[in-house]
């Protein structure tokens, strides 16, 4: 989605201006799990592999929680902060540069977010950002899952966005660890493709699963109307 622009209140992102690029689906993660988050009023969000910080952001926009965002590439660090520091919500965001096996937290997180490296048996880039950053050569699965399991609370959620085709694995590695999917939401480009990422959101108690799903674009290859209804408050030019 290139050129598109991204509004937070009196601050925004605009992506080709971006060293790592801002995916659509990153966008509907990070709203999808901002607009439940709310009503759970959580105090503290951990954001596992921020990048250019953007769902922080996200979140930042709709609560007033304390949010730690952790990158284990400098790079990333430096443009999280600066978009950080650049937005309202500064006094609330702070980020750190390391692998989330060796954090460790004062207290546990009220809500865990995480876009992870998730294309373990594809071909390797060369570029290293990207290979960090879509690769799990530094940060495999379920090592994430164990991570969370350590650092979540008790009644805490985790939100992860991962390929649909990884979802059963996730689910099935989350759950070895008491980690129980709670909700789905199925994303496809248009109504003409099949789903090609899932989010999913995890608890420590089990509950009936909820299902959803969600279509980019309609068949004119405009956007949906639930699409748009979803990242209103982010996008300038929707």
């Amino acid at each position: 989605m290139p050129n598109e622009y991204f509004q937070f209140k009196q601050f925004r992102i605009e992506q080709d201006k971006c060293s790592m690029k801002v995916c659509t689906d990153s966008c509907v993660f990070g709203a999808w799990i901002a607009s439940g988050i709310e009503s759970k009023s959580p105090q503290k969000i951990l954001d596992i592999g921020t990048g250019t910080g953007l769902l922080s952001l996200m979140l930042a926009q709709k609560t007033s929680a304390i949010i730690h965002a952790i990158d284990i590439d400098d790079d990333a660090k430096v443009q999280a902060w600066e978009n950080f520091n650049a937005s309202p919500w500064n006094n609330r965001l702070q980020v750190f540069c390391g692998h989330i096996k060796k954090w460790h937290a004062a207290s546990r997180y009220d809500y865990i977010i995480s876009n992870p490296p998730f294309f373990e048996n594809d071909l390797v880039p060369q570029d290293a950002g990207k290979k960090n950053s879509k690769h799990s050569n530094s940060l495999h699965l379920n090592e994430l899952i164990v991570a969370v399991e350590g650092l979540l609370a008790k009644d805490g959620c985790f939100a992860v966005l991962l390929p649909h085709s990884r979802q059963e694995y996730f689910e099935k590695e989350a759950a070895s660890h008491s980690l129980f999917v709670v909700e789905k939401l199925h994303i496809r480009q248009s109504i003409k493709h099949n789903y090609f990422r899932t989010i999913l959101i995890l608890e420590k108690t089990q509950h009936p699963v909820k299902q959803s799903e969600l279509s980019i674009r309609n068949n004119s290859n405009e956007y949906t109307s639930e699409f748009i209804s979803l990242m209103k408050d982010y996008y300038l030019y929707l």
